[in-house]
C-alpha cells in the first residue's frame, strides 16, 4: 500500500520556485538559472510521484526513492523560504546605520543560501540519477495490479444468528422498503466503512428477496467496470444468454426489458460515485409492481442522488450501542458475557472503547482473541496496545485495516494530506471545522481556483470528507456542521499511514519525545498529547527546527521553546477549560513563516510580544482566553491576515480600516472600541463573517449603534452577520430596522438579542439567506409571509414576545426549502400556530418553546400537512428549579397531546418533550 502524501509537499515547493524567476531576483547571479533547473527537475519527478499515489503497492526501491524525494522536498522549501525572507528582511523605518548593518548581514546570509540552493541542485541531480540507476520508472510501470479478494465478501456470508444490535435497523429498513408504494422505490444505507452496511443489506435481502419475481445482490468496486458489473447482474437475474460482445447500451436495454413487468428487489452494494450510479440506475424501469432497490454507500451525496433527493429514504448507520457492542464482543470470544473471567473485564472495556461501536472492529478483534490457544491477560493487553499507533502483525487486524483503507485509497490525491492531518488531534476530540480548514490552508494543502476564495475551497474539502463518511459530524448548528469527530479505528489507520510517510509525529510520554530525536527522518509535524513532558526534559533545538505544525493538548507544564521552531506554519495550543495559567507567546515574533496561531485557554492569560508585524504571512490569529496583558497595536500591519478573533473584551484595534485582507472578524469589546474604529469596519470591503458582541455589564451608545449600522450597510461581500448587544436607548432597533441597502449575499443572520418591534422588511430581500435567528416583539401572519417567501431559508429560529392575532398561519407555498424551525414565545406558541397544506414541504424538525404555565391544551393545527416531518420537539420553560405536581402533569399532557398528532401523521414523527431553563433556551 502506498499512502504517499507527496502532493502536500511537492505542490507548495513547485509554487514557490516561479517566484525566484521573477524580475526582482534577476540581479542575483545564478539564482534564476538554478530555480529554473530545480523547477524542471522536480516537475519531472512529480509526474512519476503522481503515478505512485494511486498504486496499492510499491517496489521497495521505488518506495525508498519516494521517501528520499519527500524529505529532500521539505528541505528545499525551507531553504527557499530562508532565501526569500533574507532578501526582503530590511526594515523600511530603520535608520541609515541600522539599514547598512542589516544589509551587510543579509548579504552574508544570501551568499550562504545561494550556496545552499546550489547544493539543492546537486541533490536533485542525484535523485534523478538514482531514479535512472535503479530503474524506478520500470518498477512503477511494471508493478502488477494484484487483484485481492474483496474483504467484504466474508461479510456477505456472516450468519445472521450471530448478529446483535441489528433488530432496530432491520425493522426501520423493512418499514421503508415494504410500504404500499406501487412505484419503484430506492432506499440508501449510508455510513463509513466497517459499520455493517453490507451485513444489514444482506440480512434484509435474505428476508424479503423471496417475495419478488427476481432478486440480485451486486457489489460495486472502487473503480468499477460497469459493463462487466451489468453482465454479472444479468447472470444473477437468470438471463443466461451471453452479452459479452454487446455494447453497454444494448445490455442496459435488455435489462430494462427483462425487469419491465417484474417485481424486483436488487441490492447495489458499496457504491462509490455518482457517475457509476447514473449508468447503473438506467437498468431499473419505473414500473408499478412495488419494485425496490437498496444502495449501500459511504458517501452522503451518492445516497441522496440514488434516492432521487428523498432524504426520508436514507438510513444512516450508527455505531453499536454500548450494550450491543459488549454482547457482540463476548458472544464471539466466550459465547456469553457471564463466562468472561473477572480479570479480563477491565481490558475488555478498554478494547471496546477503542472499537467505538464499530462492528467490523469488534468482530475482527473478538475473532482474533477467540482463536488464541491460550488466553492470558498479557496477550489481551498486547492486542489492546496494537489498536494504537503500533503496527499490527496479526492477519485479522490487517484485514480490518484493509477494509478501512479502501476509503483512503479512493480519496482524490489532493484530499489525502488533509485527511491525514486529522492525526494532529487526539482520540475522541471534537474538531472545529473552521480550525481544520484554516490549518489546511496554512500548510498549503488547499489548491486555489480562479474566482473562488481559498477558504471556500477548503470548506468544500471538509464537506467531501464528511460525505465520504471519513469524519463524523459532531455538532450541527442550524444544519451547518461546525464540529466533527474521527472514529478511533480510522484515527488508528491515519496514524499508521502518518508514521509510514513521516507526516505526523505523536508524543504521549517523555519517552516518546526522546524517541523522536533518534528517528530516521526529521520531525515535520508534532502533536503533544496527554501529560507529555516534565519541566526538566531537554529538547535539542535541531530536532524541532524542521517542524511545520505544532499542536499541544492537556495540562503539561512543558513545551519546547518557540525559538526552536524556525519553519513553523501552524501553532495550536488547547488547554482544559479550568486550567489557570499564563501562556507565554512572547517568542513568536521571529516565526517568519507562521500562518496560523490559535490558543484555546478560557481560564488562562496570554503574554504576547509588543510587536507582531514581523509575522508577514500570518493568516489566522485566534486567542480564546481570560485576558491578554497587552494586545499588539501593530496587528493592523499584517497584510495577509484573513481571520482575526480577538480575546474577550479586547477592543477593535486602532486603524482597523487598514486591514483590507480580513475575511473573518470576531470582537466582544465593542463598547470600549472607538467610534472611529467602528466606522472603520465599513472599509473592510472583503469581510465575509462578522461577529460582534458586548459583555453582559456593558452597553453600546446610540452613536455607536448608528456607526455600526452604517458600516454593515456598505459591506457588500458579507455572508455571515451575528450581533449580540445591549444598548443604552430603548428605540435602538429603529436604526437596523430601517436599513436601506442590506448586504445582498447574506447567508447567515443571527440577531438573538437585537429586539425588533416588527419583522424588518429588508430581510425579505435576502435571497441567499440560509440561516436566520430573529427576535421580534410582535408577529402577524403577514409578517411571517415576509420570512416565508425567502427562497433559500433552510433553518429558522423565531423568538416572539407577543402574537398579534388569534392565529399565525403558515400559508401554502411558504418556506419552500425550510428543514428545521424554532418557534419560541412567552405565550403558548402551540395554540397560535397553524399550517396550511403545502406549507413548509421540506420541514423535518419542528421545535416549539414556551413557559409551562402558558400551556392551553392544544397543538398547532395542520401538522399532518407537513409531509417530511420527522421530529417534533417541545421545550417547556420552568419557573422554579423545584419540580411540582402541576408541572409534571402539564408535561404529561403535552406529550400525550403531541403523541396523538404523531399517530395520525403519515410519517409518524418522533415526539420529545424537554423541561429547560429559559436562559438556556434563548441561547
Amino acid at each position: 500500500m502506498a499512502a504517499s502524501v507527496l502532493t502536500g509537499v511537492m505542490n507548495p515547493l513547485l509554487g514557490k520556485l516561479p517566484k525566484l524567476l521573477g524580475e526582482e531576483y534577476k540581479t542575483l547571479t545564478g539564482v534564476r538559472e538554478q530555480a529554473s533547473f530545480l523547477r524542471d527537475e522536480l516537475s519531472a519527478m512529480k509526474a512519476l510521484l503522481d503515478k505512485m499515489e494511486i498504486m496499492d503497492k510499491l517496489d521497495p526501491s521505488a518506495k525508498n526513492w519516494r521517501d528520499h524525494v519527500r524529505e529532500m522536498s521539505y528541505d528545499m522549501e525551507n531553504c527557499i523560504d530562508d532565501f526569500m525572507h533574507n532578501i526582503h528582511h530590511v526594515h523600511a523605518e530603520a535608520g541609515f546605520v541600522k539599514k547598512m548593518i542589516e544589509f551587510l548581514t543579509a548579504l552574508g546570509k544570501r551568499h550562504r543560501i545561494s550556496n545552499q540552493i546550489e547544493e539543492l541542485k546537486v541533490l536533485a541531480m542525484e535523485a534523478n540519477a538514482r531514479r535512472k540507476r535503479y530503474k524506478i520508472d520500470d518498477c512503477v510501470n511494471s508493478s502488477p495490479r494484484v487483484v485481492a479478494i474483496d474483504p467484504r465478501v466474508s461479510v456477505i456470508y456472516k450468519d445472521a444468528a450471530g448478529l446483535v444490535g441489528i433488530d432496530g435497523p432491520r425493522k426501520e429498513l423493512a418499514r421503508l422498503l415494504m410500504d404500499s408504494q406501487k412505484k419503484l422505490k430506492v432506499v440508501s444505507i449510508v455510513g463509513f466503512g466497517g459499520l455493517g452496511k453490507t451485513t444489514l443489506a444482506k440480512l434484509i435481502y435474505d428476508e424479503i428477496g423471496g417475495q419478488s419475481n427476481c432478486a440480485a445482490f451486486v457489489s460495486v468496486s472502487q473503480r468499477p467496470d460497469v459493463k462487466s458489473l451489468l453482465i454479472g447482474l444479468q447472470r444473477k437475474l437468470g438471463m443466461h444468454e451471453s452479452s459479452h460482445g454487446q455494447e453497454l447500451q444494448d445490455i442496459i436495454d435488455r435489462l430494462r426489458e427483462y425487469l419491465k413487468y417484474k417485481r424486483y428487489i436488487i441490492v447495489v452494494d458499496d457504491l462509490w460515485d455518482q457517475s457509476s450510479w447514473n449508468i447503473i440506475s438506467c437498468v431499473f424501469p419505473e414500473n408499478i409492481n412495488e419494485s425496490r432497490v437498496m444502495v449501500t454507500t459511504r458517501l452522503g451525496d451518492v445516497a441522496l442522488l440514488a434516492c432521487h433527493q428523498h432524504r426520508a429514504y436514507i438510513y444512516r448507520m450508527k455505531p453499536l450501542k454500548e450494550q450491543d457492542a459488549r454482547r457482540l464482543f463476548f458472544n464471539r470470544v466466550y459465547g456469553s458475557e457471564s463466562v468472561c473471567p473477572p480479570q479480563f473485564k477491565e481490558v475488555s472495556a478498554e478494547i471496546l472503547k477503542k472499537c467505538g461501536g464499530l462492528p467490523l472492529a469488534i468482530i475482527t478483534i473478538a475473532s482474533l482473541l477467540a482463536n488464541r490457544e491460550t488466553r492470558s491477560l498479557n496477550e489481551w493487553n498486547n492486542i489492546k496496545n496494537s489498536l494504537g499507533t503500533k503496527v499490527a502483525t496479526e492477519t485479522t487486524l490487517e484485514e480490518m485495516r484493509g477494509i478501512l483503507n479502501l476509503s483512503y485509497m479512493h480519496l482524490p490525491v489532493h484530499l489525502r494530506p488533509c485527511f491525514l492531518y486529522l492525526g494532529m488531534y487526539h482520540e475522541d476530540h471534537e474538531i472545529e471545522k473552521d480550525d481544520l480548514v484554516r490549518q489546511w490552508m496554512a500548510e498549503g494543502f488547499v489548491r486555489s481556483f480562479q474566482g473562488v476564495d481559498l477558504d471556500d475551497v477548503a470548506e468544500s474539502y471538509f464537506n467531501e470528507l464528511v460525505n465520504r463518511s471519513l469524519i463524523q459530524p459532531e455538532r450541527t448548528i442550524y444544519g451547518d456542521v461546525r464540529c466533527c469527530r474521527v472514529h478511533d479505528m480510522i484515527l488508528d489507520s491515519i496514524l499508521i499511514k502518518s508514521t509510514e510517510n513521516n507526516f505526523i509525529s505523536v508524543a504521549h510520554e517523555n519517552e516518546d519525545m526522546t524517541t523522536l530525536h533518534s528517528c530516521e527522518h526529521k520531525v515535520r509535524r508534532l502533536t503533544l498529547k496527554s501529560s507529555v513532558g516534565c519541566a526538566t526534559l531537554e529538547t535539542p533545538a535541531t530536532s524541532m527546527s524542521q517542524v511545520r505544525s505544532y499542536a499541544r493538548f492537556g495540562e503539561s507544564s512543558y513545551t519546547p521553546p518557540l525559538s526552536q521552531f524556525k519553519y513553523l506554519r501552524v501553532l495550536f495550543f488547547e488547554f482544559p477549560r479550568q486550567w489557570d495559567t499564563t501562556v507565554d507567546l512572547t517568542g513568536i515574533g521571529h516565526l517568519f513563516l507562521l500562518r496560523y496561531l490559535k490558543v484555546l485557554a478560557r481560564s488562562a492569560g496570554i503574554s504576547l510580544p509588543a510587536e507582531i508585524q514581523g509575522l508577514v504571512h500570518l493568516e489566522t490569529l485566534e486567542l480564546v482566553c481570560r485576558s491578554v496583558q497587552s494586545f499588539p497595536s501593530d496587528v493592523t500591519r499584517l497584510a495577509n491576515l484573513l481571520c482575526l478573533i480577538l480575546p474577550y473584551r479586547t477592543v477593535l484595534p486602532n486603524g482597523i480600516q487598514n486591514m483590507k485582507s480580513i475575511r473573518t472578524l470576531h470582537c466582544s469589546g465593542m463598547p470600549e472600541s472607538s467610534l472611529e474604529n467602528i466606522k472603520g469596519l465599513g472599509e473592510l470591503s472583503y469581510l465575509k463573517k462578522l461577529k460582534l458582541s458586548t459583555p453582559d455589564d456593558q452597553c453600546l451608545t446610540v452613536e455607536e449603534v448608528d456607526a455600526l449600522v452604517s458600516s454593515i450597510g456598505v459591506l457588500r461581500h458579507l455572508k455571515q452577520l451575528s450581533l449580540s448587544y445591549k444598548v443604552e436607548s430603548d428605540d435602538y432597533d429603529s436604526r437596523l430596522y430601517s436599513l436601506i441597502d442590506p448586504p445582498a449575499h447574506l447567508e447567515v443572520l443571527e440577531l438573538r438579542t437585537w429586539e425588533f418591534s416588527r419583522v424588518p422588511k429588508w430581510i425579505g430581500e435576502l435571497h441567499y439567506l440560509r440561516i436566520l435567528c430573529l427576535h421580534v416583539l410582535h408577529l402577524s401572519t403577514d409578517e411571517l409571509r415576509v420570512l416565508g417567501e425567502l427562497p433559500s431559508l433552510v433553518n429558522g429560529c423565531f423568538h416572539v414576545f407577543n402574537i398579534s392575532q388569534d392565529k399565525v398561519v403558515v400559508s401554502t407555498g411558504l418556506f419552500p426549502v425550510l428543514e428545521n424551525v424554532w418557534f419560541l414565545s412567552d405565550e403558548d406558541v402551540t395554540t397560535y400556530l397553524s399550517f396550511e397544506a403545502d406549507a413548509m414541504p421540506k420541514l423535518q424538525t419542528l421545535n416549539m418553546g414556551f413557559g409551562w404555565k402558558q400551556w392551553r391544551g392544544s397543538t398547532p393545527v395542520g401538522m399532518e400537512c407537513l409531509p417530511c416531518l420527522q421530529d417534533i420537539q417541545v421545550w417547556v420553560q420552568y419557573t422554579s428549579t423545584k419540580s411540582s405536581k402541576n408541572q409534571e402533569d402539564v408535561l404529561a399532557d403535552i406529550e400525550s397531546a403531541f403523541m396523538s398528532v404523531a399517530s395520525v401523521h403519515p410519517g409518524h414523527p418522533s415526539i420529545r418533550v424537554y423541561l429547560c431553563d429559559p436562559t438556556t433556551l434563548l441561547s
